[in-house]
């Protein structure tokens, strides 16, 4: 690794120029327009993971934190993840449930802001859903404080030896009760498409709380 630092003309030549694909319109319901992108950024051989997406929580001590998360679900008119309910996300969440959601998909020069409302889904819907997750990754949510100081490597997999004697490979894990998941009810979602000389396409949905209508508004980049 070069141990010489990388300079600001070196910084600022990294900037490229976008292509002319225009965003002249949108469908007026906001999930169908995420579902045909979604659909397009997972088409596309250079997105790996269309549906990872960057979680911003506000906790109380005034600090943004970011981290990125899965999609799982789109359903009930929200965006639905899975975590541990013991997590600094989790926690922020418990304190502010105001949250962003951010879908970059750079290789299309795409991206979609979400900014909405986080709560709990249902245990049903968390034991369904967990039931379907790899054996390696369930063990892994009853090994693992997420979020927790951890002195050393050999811990974690200590603890992941311990819960794979208890339940082998083959067996139900039950979902432990810290696990579930999250929904995010939009109150804006913005689809981002880049353009020549940064004249971005802005479209961006808004509504005044999560009962309200759709209103579709361009603005300027």
């Amino acid at each position: 690794m070069s141990e010489k630092p990388v300079t600001r003309e070196e910084i600022r030549a990294m900037r490229r120029s976008y292509g002319d694909a225009g965003l002249e319109s949108l469908p007026s319901d906001p999930f169908v327009a995420f579902a045909q992108w979604l659909k397009e950024a997972h088409e596309n051989t250079v997105i790996v993971e269309a549906n990872a997406m960057v979680l911003s929580t506000l906790a109380s001590d005034s600090l943004i934190e970011t981290r990125t998360v899965l999609l799982k679900d789109i359903s009930d008119g929200g965006f639905t993840f899975f975590t541990n309910y013991q997590s600094r996300k989790a926690h922020a969440i418990d304190l502010n449930p105001n949250v962003s959601l951010l879908f970059p998909w750079f290789a299309m020069e795409r991206q979609i802001s979400i900014s909405g409302i986080a709560e709990k889904v249902s245990e049903q819907e968390s034991d369904d859903y967990f039931a379907t997750r790899p054996w390696g990754s369930q063990i892994g949510a009853w090994a693992s404080h997420q979020s927790s100081p951890l002195a050393t490597r050999a811990e974690l997999e200590q603890r992941v030896e311990g819960a794979s004697q208890k339940w082998p490979e083959g067996t139900a894990v039950p979902r432990p009760a810290h696990w579930g998941g999250y929904r995010v009810t939009p109150l804006n979602i913005e689809f981002w498409q880049g353009r020549y000389s940064r004249l971005h396409d802005r479209l961006r949905y808004e509504r005044a709380n999560t009962t309200a209508d759709w209103e579709l508004n361009r603005y300027y980049p």
